[in-house]
């Protein structure tokens, strides 16, 4: 439970990134700093990286920046062995689910290269308030206690979170184009999933299953999105992902150009067969 209030504090925290959940810009930058803090996130570097993954999503020359590592079938065919090794390991759901949140949690406390001093600064703080913080919470209740109670509902909401990104961008017939056939609006509508949760969930998750409204339009507010969808036809002829089918993503590891859709590791060798019998 405090894990699902916890990523809905998240979602909270990302529309203020999008200056979508109060009226007033600077509104938004103060309630975005201070969702940060209780969501282990630096409001400005995570703002200046989803922006990123906005602006780019779904574009195969920008991939990267704010999103899960994803490799076509033939730029994996032409890796090395260990480096498609690696590449296996980190799309292992044991390590992408595991591992993940914990490395974006350390991530987070790094300030990338050539960050302006208002983002930088904002990182220092948001780290020293959550060192302060745990400290005193330490001193008084115990780490052991600390890092059960609070490491317990911040990994379990990670693994969420993480699972929500993923399935968000990676279902069989997903978007992925060059710069010249990419467009903002087919990379949100094609490229963007409607998960279609359960009631209970939806809250929890702050309407962000309706990702492919948010992706078109990201000053629409989460307790907007679910109203936006239901007012627009066009919107509703999105297919839509149920949680049992959203399972099957699972499976999907790797982006095939020729066929436009994502496919399983398995797939790559009668990939490779059918190129070698065309070059006899």
């Amino acid at each position: 439970m405090a894990s699902g209030f916890f990523i809905r504090i998240f979602i909270i925290f990302h529309d203020c990134g999008h200056y979508s959940f109060c009226p007033r810009r600077q509104t938004n930058e103060w309630v975005g700093m201070v969702t940060g803090l209780l969501t282990f996130f630096p409001y400005h570097k995570w703002k200046y990286e989803h922006a990123r993954h906005h602006a780019t999503s779904g574009k195969l020359s920008h991939r990267g920046t704010g999103d899960i590592w994803i490799l076509t079938v033939n730029e994996y065919q032409a890796l090395p062995r260990s480096r498609q090794l690696i590449y296996r390991l980190y799309r292992n759901p044991l390590i992408l689910f595991g591992l993940g949140p914990i490395f974006i949690v350390i991530k987070a406390r790094l300030n990338r290269k050539g960050a302006p001093r208002r983002e930088r600064w904002n990182t220092y703080l948001t780290n020293i308030f959550l060192i302060v913080l745990l400290g005193v919470l330490g001193k008084l209740l115990g780490w052991l206690t600390i890092l059960i109670i609070q490491g317990t509902i911040l990994y379990v909401a990670g693994i969420i979170g993480v699972w929500l990104f993923y399935v968000q961008h990676q279902f069989e017939h997903g978007y992925f184009e060059g710069d010249e056939q990419w467009s903002y609006v087919s990379a949100a509508l094609k490229g963007s999933s409607y998960y279609k949760l359960p009631v209970v969930l939806q809250w929890f998750t702050g309407n962000i299953g309706f990702h492919h409204v948010h992706h078109l339009e990201p000053r629409i507010p989460n307790y907007r999105l679910q109203q936006a969808h239901e007012q627009s036809a066009l919107l509703q002829t999105v297919p839509h992902i149920s949680l049992s089918q959203s399972l099957c993503a699972l499976r999907y590891r790797l982006w095939d150009e020729q066929n436009m859709r994502f496919v399983p590791f398995r797939q790559t060798a009668s990939f490779k067969s059918r190129k070698s019998r065309s070059n006899i």
